[in-house]
């Protein structure tokens, strides 16, 4: 695991997007995947820069995200299919026919599980992977106890990630209480993985994660045993590491 190591949310944001476009650029064609949240609003706002000003382009990209809501048709507000557009693909030139999300509407959610396995495979699998880290230590939204061999899957919102992304709802009663997610073997499976970390409150799940310890009481702890991560952190985000784990997996 590489720590790099950021002054401000601004500067994890311009460095991870420089990661991707460098990903881009080695292959065209590759397979993104992408997360959502209020952590990755700056890096794709660097890419859309990038694009418009350096024509970075996507016409042969393929992208995946971790996951969606239960419930939530791609066109509501609160969707993930809608932030993407909103945030990403509505302004580079990815057609959005390479775009793919679980579908949250699915009629049949198990299958629609097994479908997007089975994409991701016929894909080639995942070139680079984005990854947030949840204050619990969840990734997508593979909650604590989950199995580090679980393949994409319906999930139970932990109450305090419900909570947590209760500020993009009108309400925490509007949160959704289940979604489709990568399981933690297929992010595993990616060939390179890009965690991102930004802000105090992220402060002690991160020095948890540095503590190196794997457990499944901490989901992105199964990090350490994958080959190829990067992590970019602010300094916020990494207040509660010791110097000396910083300087163990600096860069």
């Amino acid at each position: 695991m590489k720590l790099i190591e950021a002054a401000n949310y601004e500067e994890m944001s311009q460095k991870a997007a420089d990661i991707i476009i460098a990903q881009v650029k080695e292959k065209p064609d590759a397979v993104l995947g992408l997360a959502t949240g209020s952590t990755m609003l700056g890096t794709y706002k660097q890419l859309v820069e990038d694009h418009r000003q350096n024509g970075t382009s996507y016409r042969h990209v393929r992208t995946v995200n971790l996951d969606e809501y239960i419930g939530l048709s791609p066109d509501h507000p609160n969707s993930y299919r809608y932030y993407m557009n909103q945030h990403l693909f509505s302004h580079i030139d990815i057609p959005l026919s390479q775009t793919y999300l679980p579908n949250g509407a699915s009629d049949d959610v198990e299958a629609e599980c097994q479908r997007y396995e089975q994409l991701i495979e016929n894909l080639g699998g995942i070139d680079l992977q984005l990854l947030g880290i949840g204050r619990n230590g969840h990734i997508g939204f593979n909650e604590p106890g989950t199995s580090f061999s679980t393949p994409t899957h319906v999930v139970e919102l932990a109450p305090s990630t419900r909570q947590a992304n209760a500020r993009f709802f009108p309400s925490l009663e509007d949160v959704p209480h289940q979604a489709i997610t990568m399981g933690i073997a297929t992010i595993l499976k990616s060939r390179h993985i890009l965690l991102l970390a930004a802000g105090t409150a992220k402060a002690p799940i991160m020095a948890k994660l540095f503590e190196g310890t794997v457990t499944i009481d901490v989901p992105a702890s199964v990090l350490h045993i994958h080959p190829n991560v990067t992590v970019i952190a602010d300094q916020e985000a990494l207040s509660l590491v010791p110097d000396e784990k910083r300087k163990v997996h600096a860069k």
